[in-house]
């Protein structure tokens, strides 16, 4: 076993991927989540036909720094030809070390599309988008996220990642739920684990974990070659620190045979930040969305500002103040007299 995983010719050192969330995964979430170990970093998914057209909003959403990679841009579409002049523009750039198509995505917009997890039940076009942006690539591994099926009476993970597989596509990502599901319910881990036994290339697990023993767990449970977090990482950028030290050491314990007595658990609390990094890191992300996107980066701090103090004595009362505050000393002085 290692602690690595190679997607085409390029390889990712660690096991625990950022994933692709819109509106959330932007640089200063991205750069958090980088520095407390997150592996492969994702981009938002951007619209591959309004790069295309020069949109400097979706144009924007793949600018990345040097200090990010590795990281994937996400993109997403219908048409083949723009998918395929896309990619050719964001290989030519650099910002990217990995092409990650959206195939998943279930919001209605994107839907309406035929776009995201739409794809799931027209796999002919979808073949047609990867061979579209493999042939663009110029050797750049092309990646592929998708669900379990749209619904549960159209589970057809396990053939789309073949078709995925002999498009090109040099690994896949599969969420263990259907589009009509969203995000409630449980994950499937066994379908996952079925994609796994039905491709050569990497799959990456995404569902349900929210810890560090989560990650070991999904990895025993489908054998899938690295696992990815979304949602669990919001407000708490963390979790991928005690992802990376608790898979390099289950990587260990499997190769020197001890995996039988390798306590999964013992990783679930340390990792926690303390008070003083919560509130460090919740005024340093403040500053790198106003510092970026002037204004407007103090109203996309209020979801986050939610997020890291969720559960928190308190919490509703700061969360009111904050939203209603017009400027970053404002938000800065609240969480200093909050107790984080």
């Amino acid at each position: 076993m290692h602690n690595y995983v190679d997607i085409g010719n390029f390889r990712v050192n660690g096991l625990a991927f950022l994933a692709p969330m819109a509106g959330i995964t932007d640089q200063p979430f991205r750069k958090l989540c980088k520095e407390q170990g997150a592996a492969l970093i994702y981009t938002e998914m951007a619209s591959a036909k309004g790069i295309d057209y020069n949109c400097a909003k979706s144009y924007e959403i793949t600018e990345t720094l040097d200090d990010e990679h590795p990281v994937a841009l996400q993109i997403f579409g219908s048409d083949p030809e723009p998918m395929a002049r896309t990619t050719a523009r964001l290989v030519e750039t650099g910002s990217g070390d990995i092409i990650d198509i959206n195939m998943g995505c279930p919001a209605p917009k994107i839907i309406k599309g035929f776009a995201g997890s739409a794809l799931m039940k027209n796999p002919e076009l979808a073949y047609k988008l990867i061979t579209a942006v493999v042939g663009a690539s110029n050797g750049t591994p092309v990646t592929v996220k998708f669900r379990k099926g749209w619904d549960d009476e159209h589970v057809n993970c396990v053939e789309f990642a073949q078709m995925a597989q002999e498009a090109g596509a040099s690994a896949v990502t599969v969420h263990g739920r259907t589009r009509e599901q969203f995000y409630a319910g449980k994950a499937d881990w066994d379908i996952i684990a079925k994609v796994k036994e039905s491709v050569s290339i990497p799959v990456i697990g995404n569902g349900d974990v929210t810890k560090p023993s989560d990650g070991i767990k999904l990895m025993r449970h489908t054998g899938c070659d690295a696992i990815m977090v979304g949602r669990a990482s919001q407000g708490n950028p963390w979790i991928f620190r005690g992802l990376k030290d608790a898979m390099s050491a289950y990587v260990d314990a499997v190769n020197n045979g001890t995996e039988s007595t390798f306590d999964i658990y013992q990783f679930d609390e340390d990792y926690r930040p303390t008070e003083d990094e919560l509130y460090d890191t919740a005024c340093r992300h403040l500053t790198m969305l106003t510092d970026k996107y002037g204004e407007r980066g103090l109203l996309m701090m209020r979801k986050h500002i939610a997020w890291y103090i969720k559960g928190r004595p308190g919490a509703a009362k700061l969360r009111d103040a904050a939203f209603k505050a017009t400027t970053e000393e404002e938000v800065l002085s609240l969480l200093r007299e909050h107790p984080m």
